[in-house]
């Protein structure tokens, strides 16, 4: 797999390896890292890393007949481009097109894009997906980002309440979130939860930080962690990961995208460190 890093005019950067177009590391213009990436995680082909941003498509988790999280994040992705912007900005644009791995599990003509763009604070993950079938095809997708912190147990999210979600688990129990702030520690061992509709930007917060999370094109937002006793169980999760890392994803589950032959879809995730 190849790695590929890209930086700012003004110190911001990014590094991704072209297997899964995998972000595995973001430092804003301030120089922190601010994504989790475990010591463990196997960089192998056919798995998954382990933290960071994988790629979920055109599948999210169990919730269909594909793999889980589907191919996308296992894949070889061709890097169209890299370097810096007119602006100053460091980006990458990459490329996933069917191969016989894929079509023996989801026969359809597509092309996935994945553009991101770092500078200043700020990072833009942009996903587009164009149907190139003659049939229509239906996908759900996530970005899963690992956002690091510095124990999970102090750390929140704001911008959630009042909207309703799936708890998985709870054995896929629903609710509407009532309070202000998600608060992990709160939740329980494991907190896995699908946000429907999620239509104003969140914020994440622990002791050391403070990351705005906006998207656009996606309407659902998975917070996951798994937890000490589950932790334990992910070969691939280096001991005490768990407290280090909150996933909050920009996601599109509960409406799946239905594309026209000839036609786009683009969700985008936006992170800024505040």
């Amino acid at each position: 797999m190849e790695k590929v890093e890209v930086g700012a005019r003004d110190g911001a950067c990014v590094a991704l390896c072209s297997h899964g177009a995998h972000v595995t590391s973001w430092k804003p213009a301030s120089g922190e890292e601010r994504l989790y990436l475990s010591s463990r995680s196997a960089f192998a082909p056919n798995a998954a890393i382990r933290g960071g941003v994988p790629i979920i498509f055109p599948q999210f988790a169990s919730m269909g007949p594909l793999p889980k999280h589907g191919f996308a994040r296992v894949r070889e992705w061709e890097l169209l481009r890299a370097g810096r912007t007119s602006k100053g900005k460091g980006e990458a644009q990459l490329r996933l097109t069917p191969s016989d791995e894929t079509r023996a599990i989801w026969n359809h003509a597509f092309e996935a894009t994945y553009v991101v763009t770092v500078g200043g604070m700020s990072l833009s993950l942009a996903l587009s997906v164009l149907n190139e079938d003659a049939a229509p095809i239906q996908f759900t997708a996530a970005l899963h980002t690992y956002l690091l912190v510095d124990d999970v147990r102090g750390a929140s999210v704001r911008g959630l309440e009042g909207v309703s979600y799936r708890d998985a688990a709870a054995g896929g129990a629903e609710g509407r979130q009532v309070e202000k702030e998600l608060e992990a520690s709160r939740v329980g061992a494991e907190l896995d939860r699908i946000y429907f509709g999620v239509g104003a930007p969140l914020e994440v917060r622990d002791a050391l930080r403070r990351t705005r999370v906006a998207m656009t094109g996606f309407t659902d937002v998975v917070v996951w962690n798994p937890g000490e006793e589950r932790a334990a169980a992910l070969a691939d999760l280096e001991p005490g990961g768990w407290l280090r890392m909150l996933c909050v994803e920009a996601a599109a589950i509960g409406t799946p995208v239905r594309l026209e032959p000839g036609e786009r879809w683009t969700g985008q995730q936006t992170l800024t460190a505040l």
